[in-house]
């Protein structure tokens, strides 16, 4: 079976920084910024990108849908 390399893409301007995507991620890739956006919300970011396995909980779970999900093959 391939092994599959997750990533995602979080719309800065729209999150709010409810940080359910966080504590909803079972591989601890996400994180809140310390950095705000224009609302000074602090913003969720990918802080482990290696561990990304693309599974969609972040996005699922989100309530304002700021999280695009991208899975690709892994090259070995």
């Amino acid at each position: 079976m391939a092994k599959i390399k997750g990533s995602i893409i979080v719309d800065r301007e729209r999150c709010k920084g409810c940080d359910v995507c966080v504590v909803s991620c079972p591989f601890g890739v996400l994180k809140l910024s310390a950095e705000v956006n224009s609302k000074g919300y602090n913003y969720s970011f990918m802080a482990n990108p290696d561990a990304c396995t693309g599974c969609a909980s972040c996005a699922v779970i989100c309530p304002d849908s700021c999280i695009t999900v991208y899975r690709q093959k892994a090259s070995n």
